[in-house]
């Protein structure tokens, strides 16, 4: 009996253990496909610059609100070409801050509206569909509140869809207080991780990417095709971006193009963030895997479809490698196998980071050093992140919760 259960918790745990390789082999993969990819040809002008509806979602944001609306009014674009949208769902003296901004652009000619719902349904969703009532645009550009668009950025994505086949064009993301503490630089490293080597892998080898909820801009037509903004998961933009390329919309990505915002400087606030990108993953999964399997598109498309959709499983299955561990102690040949299982994920994964920070310039001391820590981070949230993998799965239904921002207010203690 005993060797029976034995046997049973070796294969739990070599299974458990190769999952979490197997997706760290794919992130050495994806570096093959970055070092493969060429740079996108330049694309042709509009004769005449379209208009666009830019769209500011927000709720209870009053450290960052005169920020982004006084930025996105100083975007270097035609006025005449121009739509404001602050969708506000506040409860809180965000309202007083953001009415007071759209008054005062208003005044110097801007085309702002401010639009107040009293409930939040839908949460962020919601509030971009209900901005979709008014929009003017031809195309929709969505920023979170904490983003701070330079003035070009524009014009650095808007001819891009001189290609009518180009439903949405996604910037990548920069960071305010990157250097603020090794917490913030951490993140920043995790995030170039995805923005740097996944993203542009993905998009220039024709796999499909995800739109990030901010700091892109969306056809007005291809979010219309693919059935507009629905709330029904937390991570909206990757919903709404899988319908619209299973609709046959082609996405651009543009490393080069940046938009710096801020990163959660509390740990909880970071766990929060985590579990809600972990939770919604899975729920589109849930929603969407089956459609997309069944599509006509490549191979490789579904397989790293699948893999995007699917990559938070490795969460619960580092916490059962943490429990079954000490069983294994016993048992040389087994605990040998496990340990060079995890081992060979790790090492993917710790390549996988240092080719975003070498891809930044920095230098291959400076990216090993952040190896350690962003490998204990992740295990850090593996319980946090795993109990969203199990709600999800469960069907358990949870709020959308904001990550607070401070404004470039430094906050160091990781208290609630």
């Amino acid at each position: 009996m005993e060797d029976q259960i034995f046997l049973l918790i070796t294969i739990v745990f070599l299974t458990a253990t190769s999952i979490v390789s197997i997706y760290g082999v794919h992130r050495l993969w994806l570096v093959f496909l970055y070092r493969q990819s060429r740079q996108r040809p330049t694309p042709d002008r509009f004769d005449q610059l379209p208009t666009v509806t830019i769209q500011l979602p927000m709720f209870n944001e009053s450290r960052v609100a005169q920020r982004i609306i006084d930025a996105v009014c100083h975007l270097d674009y035609p006025r005449d070409r121009i739509q404001v949208q602050v969708l506000d769902d506040s409860t809180d003296e965000t309202q007083q801050i953001a009415r007071a901004r759209v008054d005062h652009w208003r005044q110097l000619g801007t085309d702002i509206e401010y639009i107040h719902r009293t409930n939040r349904d839908g949460y962020k969703a919601g509030a971009l569909a209900n901005g979709m009532r008014t929009a003017t645009g031809e195309f929709i550009l969505i920023f979170d509140a904490d983003f701070i668009p330079p003035p070009d950025f524009i014009h650095n994505i808007i001819h891009h869809f001189t290609d009518e086949s180009v439903g949405m064009v996604q910037a990548r993301w920069e960071h305010i207080n990157r250097n603020d503490s090794l917490f913030t630089r951490s993140q920043a490293v995790f995030l170039d991780g995805h923005f740097i080597i996944e993203h542009t892998a993905r998009n220039r080898r024709g796999r499909w990417i995800n739109f990030n909820g901010t700091a892109g801009a969306w056809r007005r037509s291809a979010i219309d095709d693919a059935g507009g903004w629905q709330g029904d998961t937390l991570t909206e933009d990757v919903d709404l971006s899988y319908r619209a390329q299973l609709a046959g919309w082609q996405f651009v990505y543009l490393p080069n193009v940046t938009c710096p915002a801020e990163l959660p400087q509390r740990l909880n606030a970071f766990k929060s963030q985590q579990h809600r990108w972990v939770k919604g993953t899975i729920q589109c999964a849930h929603k969407l895997l089956p459609s997309i399997l069944r599509t006509t598109s490549s191979t490789g498309a579904k397989i790293e479809a699948f893999i995007h959709l699917t990559t938070p499983v490795i969460y619960p299955c580092i916490i059962l490698m943490a429990i079954l561990l000490p069983a294994l102690l016993v048992k040389t040949s087994a605990l040998t196998i496990g340990v060079g299982v995890i081992a060979l994920g790790a090492v993917c994964a710790a390549a996988f980071y240092m080719a975003s920070q070498r891809a930044r310039g920095c230098s291959v001391i400076a990216s090993i050093a952040y190896v350690p820590v962003l490998l204990c981070i992740g295990i850090y949230v593996s319980l946090n992140n795993t109990r969203g993998f199990i709600e999800a799965l469960l069907g358990k239904s949870s709020p959308f919760v904001r990550t607070p921002k401070h404004g470039g207010q430094t906050i160091i203690e990781s208290g609630a």
